[in-house]
């Protein structure tokens, strides 16, 4: 996607071949920064600290993380211990898993000399994967937006951030309003604050203005007061976790959203690549881990100051304690539908059976 008419992926190789760049999203909107990153360690800091997010691009991170563990030393060791360094970066995104089991299996029968290779080759298509998931997504997504358009304005509302900047290229809930916007269709995003992270404000917001897509900043609880008076046509979100019945865990408030969209009888639908459906659990409630953040992200706020300068400041009387879950889980009743890379298909097992029968 385009950052003023220059197109970029959130991860790359630098042009040595082996290091790793990103885009520093800890930094974003107020500057934009491209890290470089040469060690398991650092990339494993990368994912925990968030300077990447956002669940297909945390996999396509632990995949390079894997690399230059394995670049610095090929041995089974080196592979076991960066596999367990990087699965404890981040519990809830599935892909995080699923990518270092992909380069587990891929790896660790081969003889060192040849790993290194191996690793690079395959996340590399990991990452490729990726972009072409992301870009059948929006093909399928598009669909839903011309024909809610017929000829008039799509306002879409959308929650956290699953634009580009969540994965290597395209987005998932985002793909289908860039290729809309790109195809030339009257689209407007309503675009969720977030807090208390507020990826909304500071990278939704961000990546929509800079690509061109006319947008509006809410606040979160402004959602359910828009879908009440019809000024919201359909509700496009992300995921980080979907089971095999189609529970879906996503950025805290993204039930509470799920809950007003079936009241006011807006679609709500979820757009997510096959690497994120967890085959191995049914119950989303029960079974899926929810990250516990630090307090700080609820107490304390950072942004521009008028003079220009970046300032944190706190929130809430200093001796108040604040809980942070990171992710909620919609049950499949309040899901219209997803969107994969395979097309559409009901919020339920049977639905996405029938896109992924090789899950059966």
């Amino acid at each position: 996607m385009k950052i003023d008419g220059t197109p970029y992926r959130a991860i790359w190789l630098d042009q040595d071949g082996w290091s790793v760049r990103i885009i520093d999203q800890t930094k974003l909107p107020w500057s934009f920064e491209i890290l470089r990153l040469t060690t398991l360690e650092e990339a494993a800091h990368a994912i925990r600290a968030m300077l990447v997010r956002g669940a297909p691009l945390i996999g396509a991170a632990a995949a390079y993380g894997l690399c230059l563990g394995l670049r610095a030393d090929p041995g089974t060791a080196t592979l076991a211990r960066g596999a367990e360094l990087l699965m404890a970066t981040r519990p809830t995104a599935v892909n995080l898993a699923w990518a270092i089991e992909r380069m587990r299996v891929r790896l660790e029968n081969l003889p060192p000399d040849r790993r290194v290779a191996a690793a690079y080759a395959e996340a590399a298509a990991i990452a490729e994967e990726d972009v072409a998931c992301n870009a059948a997504i929006g093909r399928g997504g598009l669909e839903l937006i011309v024909h809610a358009a017929a000829g008039r304005r799509v306002n879409i509302l959308t929650h956290c951030n699953a634009g580009w900047l969540a994965t290597v290229d395209w987005g998932t809930a985002l793909a289908p309003i860039y290729m809309a916007h790109d195809h030339g269709v009257d689209v407007h995003v309503y675009v969720d604050e977030t807090r208390p992270r507020n990826q909304g404000a500071a990278l939704t917001a961000w990546e929509l203005g800079k690509h061109g897509v006319a947008h509006t900043l809410i606040a979160d609880n402004a959602g359910g007061h828009l879908m009440q008076r019809g000024k919201v046509d359909l509700v496009i979100v992300g995921a980080d976790r979907v089971t095999r019945a189609g529970d879906v865990a996503n950025k805290i408030g993204t039930y509470l959203k799920a809950l007003a969209a079936r009241d006011a009888g807006v679609p709500f639908w979820v757009a997510v690549p096959s690497s994120t459906i967890d085959w191995t659990i049914r119950d989303g409630i029960a079974a899926i881990p929810i990250e516990e953040r630090a307090a700080s992200e609820v107490t304390m706020v950072t942004g521009r100051a008028l003079d220009g300068s970046i300032a944190t400041v706190r929130l809430c009387p200093k001796e108040t304690p604040a809980a942070n879950p990171a992710f909620d889980v919609t049950p499949a009743r309040l899901v219209s539908g997803f969107i994969t890379e395979r097309g559409r298909c009901a919020a339920s097992e049977g639905g996405l059976l029938s896109l992924f029968p090789e899950h059966k």
